[in-house]
């Protein structure tokens, strides 16, 4: 019992290392757009279509990115790959705080999409894996997502210290001045935290035993035998209507104050209320999976989402009923974040092979991540052409769509497995 406290402790603490570096890594390139979206566009001076094509950088600059990283996370540790990712990720926000231009921002994103996800992603969703084991992928995968919503929402509410201070009593008075000070504090509490989540990964993840070398060897047969998965491909479509709800929440600030009539700094605080959910719903949907599978789990949630999307874009919106808001916030951000609590979980129920762990990843995030390209760009030319209420329902039907085809895809995997344990039974 005494030899198994400190392995218990020192799991944790890889654990820990892993949650922390999982959101610490998004922080520069979403954060900072997601909780004070208005300010950045004052202070950028963007439209809401210029703001989605920087995105459209990072999406494409990450989409050719995830292939090659998935047999780079199954070849090299995740201690190297992770510390690398996190140290170049925060030396680009060194200079984003220098509040440069278009181009020079643009740069910065393009850049981001490769720090980000080359080294990152799959060793990181690999290395989760690993330690959830066969009977604890929910609960591995909960709490990573769940854990890291915790970090972004404590990070997030220290950031939003020093952007309050730097506002006046009426946030409405703020000159331009106050404004760029504010969101360079932001920016700068990001950076911090990216770089010093580096030093920690560096030294509390451990090394792997390298007990089968010939495993971790870079193979295009891999890609071949997880290309013919067709559970791969279902995941592919779960992960890409999942992740376009996620990419959705980034417009919620400014729903709140174009829809509700709420100032700058009210916009930011719901969002960053609603990051708080994020924890008890990745967790709460990881441990249910466990108990009814992965598959009733993400079904659930689609539906939810489906049912709030449909609100948001049908129900006007009332300043004085701020109930509704919140309760569709709160549905609607739980069903998310439920999702990207246990849509990795999928692979042991769809039983991949954990030597292709990294390799699937890969081809699963190299389709189901695409929405960082087209999502912001779509808002964007939506909230421009119909400015105001108009554009923002036009958007929450767009991400109703992408719900009901997240149901039928986890209908498909769910119906597609059930037929394979039958045949292996």
């Amino acid at each position: 019992m005494s030899g198994d406290a400190p392995q218990r402790g020192a799991r944790l603490v890889t654990l820990l290392a892993l949650v922390v570096a999982g959101e610490a890594v998004f922080g520069l390139p979403f954060h900072i757009t997601r909780f004070f979206r208005p300010t950045v566009l004052e202070v950028f001076g963007f439209t809401n279509t210029e703001l989605g094509t920087l995105f459209s950088y990072y999406g494409v600059l990450a989409f050719l990115c995830y292939l090659p990283g998935g047999p780079i996370a199954d070849r090299y540790p995740a201690r190297r790959l992770l510390a690398a990712s996190l140290l170049l990720t925060g030396v680009a926000g060194v200079y984003m705080a220098s509040i440069p231009g278009v181009r020079g921002l643009s740069v910065v994103f393009a850049f981001f999409g490769v720090t980000t996800i080359l080294l990152f992603w799959a060793a990181l969703i690999r290395a989760t894996r690993e330690w959830g084991g066969a009977d604890q992928q929910g609960a591995a995968f909960g709490l990573l997502d769940g854990g890291r919503g915790l970090f972004a929402a404590g990070l997030a509410s220290l950031a939003l210290i020093p952007f309050n201070l730097a506002f006046p009593d009426d946030p409405t008075l703020a000159t331009d001045a106050q404004r760029l000070d504010a969101l360079r504090h932001v920016i700068w509490v990001y950076t911090a935290s990216t770089l010093g989540t580096a030093a920690l990964v560096w030294w509390v993840v451990p090394e792997p035993e390298d007990t089968d070398p010939e495993a971790r060897k870079l193979s295009f047969e891999h890609v071949r035998h997880a290309l013919a998965m067709p559970s791969v491909w279902f995941q592919a479509a779960i992960v890409v209507c999942a992740y376009s709800a996620y990419k959705g929440l980034d417009n919620y600030s400014l729903f709140a104050v174009d829809a509700y009539g709420m100032n700058e700094v009210d916009g930011a605080q719901v969002m960053v209320m609603a990051a708080w959910i994020r924890p008890v719903a990745a967790i709460g949907a990881g441990l249910l999976a466990d108990r009814i599978q992965p598959t009733r789990a993400a079904l659930l949630a689609f539906g939810a989402l489906l049912v709030g999307y449909l609100s948001f874009a049908l129900v006007p919106p009332d300043p004085d009923a701020l109930t509704i808001l919140w309760l569709n916030v709160g549905v609607t951000c739980a069903a998310v974040f439920g999702l990207r609590g246990v849509y990795f979980a999928l692979m042991e129920e769809s039983r991949v092979p954990e030597h292709l762990t990294g390799t699937a990843v890969g081809l699963i995030s190299l389709v189901g991540f695409t929405p960082d390209i087209f999502v912001a760009p779509v808002a964007g030319w939506l909230l421009d052409h119909d400015p105001g209420l108009a554009g923002h329902q036009h958007f929450f039907v767009f991400l109703a769509g992408f719900a009901a085809l997240g149901l039928l895809a986890t209908w498909g995997l769910a119906r597609t497995e059930a037929k394979a344990a039958a045949i292996s039974r």
